[in-house]
């Protein structure tokens, strides 16, 4: 009696069919790692299409001003020690600029700093404040005890004018350096200024945006 033949169930399916089925994932492959590289493409040349919070709130200071020199800069702490901004560096700098009696619109600069400084988590230890005080008259205890953590030191305005940027239109530099605040990156660099009176929920999230983004600091 003739047994029946076995057929190998590969053996009867097309060519064309399994190297089609091969093709797929490598085809599903390809169009995926092409994806951004399209939306990216249409992003760039559709600016309306760009989310608002990749927007920076504050000013880019362009170009960059690094960090001068300790005798270009000559600065002193409270209690008279000369002091190096240089010796900051490796961290994100929030300054501001203003006279030691620190009026109502220092006063919320100072604030503004201090909480987008505490709002940063597990980042918090990447940041660091200094208040450059543009005289020689006494601060106040309540604004020392408020603002206790800032690096607190004296500069000669002319000096730190040539560092920072001011609005234009002042009558001194001490008055302009009033306006300000800023940002300078781990490398030493003054890279973003903001308006005295700057929505603190913009800054903060600029500076959020910053230290994610950043691996240095």
């Amino acid at each position: 009696m003739n047994r029946p033949a076995i057929v190998n169930p590969a053996a009867t399916t097309p060519p064309a069919v399994t190297n089609n089925r091969s093709r797929r994932p490598l085809i599903l492959i390809f169009l995926l790692s092409l994806a951004p590289v399209v939306a990216a493409v249409l992003v760039y040349f559709n600016p309306e299409w760009r989310p608002t919070d990749s927007v920076n709130y504050g000013t880019l200071v362009q170009p960059q001003r690094p960090m001068p020199a300790a005798d270009a800069l000559q600065l002193t702490t409270l209690d008279g020690k000369p002091f190096d901004l240089n010796s900051m560096k490796g961290k994100w700098v929030l300054a501001t600029a203003d006279v030691a009696e620190c009026p109502e619109s220092c006063a919320r600069k100072l604030f503004v700093l201090r909480n987008s400084h505490a709002s940063q988590g597990k980042n918090v230890e990447r940041l660091s404040r200094i208040w450059f005080i543009t005289d020689d008259a006494e601060v106040p205890e309540k604004v020392l005890e408020a603002y206790k953590g800032a690096v607190m030191v004296r500069v000669k305005p002319e000096q730190l004018q040539r560092f920072l940027t001011t609005p234009s239109g002042a009558a001194t530099a001490a008055e302009g350096l009033a306006q300000p605040m800023w940002i300078i990156d781990p490398l030493g660099n003054l890279i973003m200024q903001y308006d005295v009176d700057a929505d603190p929920i913009g800054v903060r999230k600029d500076i959020s945006k910053l230290i994610f983004n950043s691996r240095i600091g």
